[in-house]
């Protein structure tokens, strides 16, 4: 599957060889910020940093084998033949004065313990659902809400699956009012970057200072213009 590159600005000056001013202009050095994308086993957070990444996503991904019976348990998953087991690493510029580092974590329990690592440094998180598999989700849920980090909710609707409005699903995993909820396709770039602009956007409503923060306007008219890959 190939993967779209971020599109630039439409006002973005270039420079040399086509390069933007921000790009040869090191006074003007874009705002790093890390994001952490997680959730349940076969969720689709592969397909999520893939989908967007500028970079060819760094992932490692170990085939499923017999080994793996009894623990991971793909029944829900049908025709999925690897899993994650350390991360998923991409990035996105979604404006010139921000860029986004995308860590997706593994799903599995025996994994969890690399958590804490893949978090630290992070403003916040996207947590994936998969409706029907809603308590696979609730470990996740439970880690951020427990260390305070600002997340959203992103119900990857897979095909031939009932879809649910937001509402619902915030009832479901009794979610409190402010936490956003979107329902959303991993495989379409633009839900996916509407998806990071509202968790950007709500990590700063938590922390103004929040490295970027004068991008996220920007970023987020760009976005509009962005198309699905």
């Amino acid at each position: 599957m190939d993967y779209a590159d971020s599109d630039p600005s439409p006002d973005a000056p270039t420079g040399e060889e086509g390069a933007a001013s921000w790009q040869t202009d090191l006074s003007r050095a874009p705002a790093a910020t890390k994001i952490v994308i997680a959730g349940g086993f076969g969720v689709g957070k592969t397909t999520f940093v893939g989908s967007v990444s500028e970079i060819t996503p760094l992932r490692t991904e170990a085939v499923m084998t017999s080994a793996g019976a009894g623990v991971d348990d793909p029944a829900a998953v049908p025709g999925k033949a690897t899993t994650t087991v350390a991360m998923d690493f991409g990035r996105i510029t979604l404006d010139a004065d921000l860029v986004l580092y995308l860590f997706g974590t593994p799903g599995q329990k025996r994994f969890w313990f690399m958590w804490d690592d893949l978090v630290r440094g992070a403003i916040g998180a996207v947590v994936m659902v998969d409706t029907r598999r809603l308590a696979d989700c609730f470990p996740a849920l439970d880690y951020f809400e427990s260390g305070g980090l600002p997340y959203v909710v992103a119900v990857n609707h897979f095909e031939g699956t009932p879809r649910h409005e937001a509402g619902a699903v915030r009832e479901a995993l009794a979610l409190a009012p402010d936490v956003p909820v979107l329902i959303m396709d991993a495989r379409r770039r633009v839900g996916v970057v509407e998806t990071l602009l509202t968790l950007v956007g709500r990590a700063l409503d938590a922390s103004p200072a929040v490295p970027g923060a004068m991008g996220v306007p920007a970023a987020r008219g760009a976005a509009r213009g962005v198309n699905p890959a």
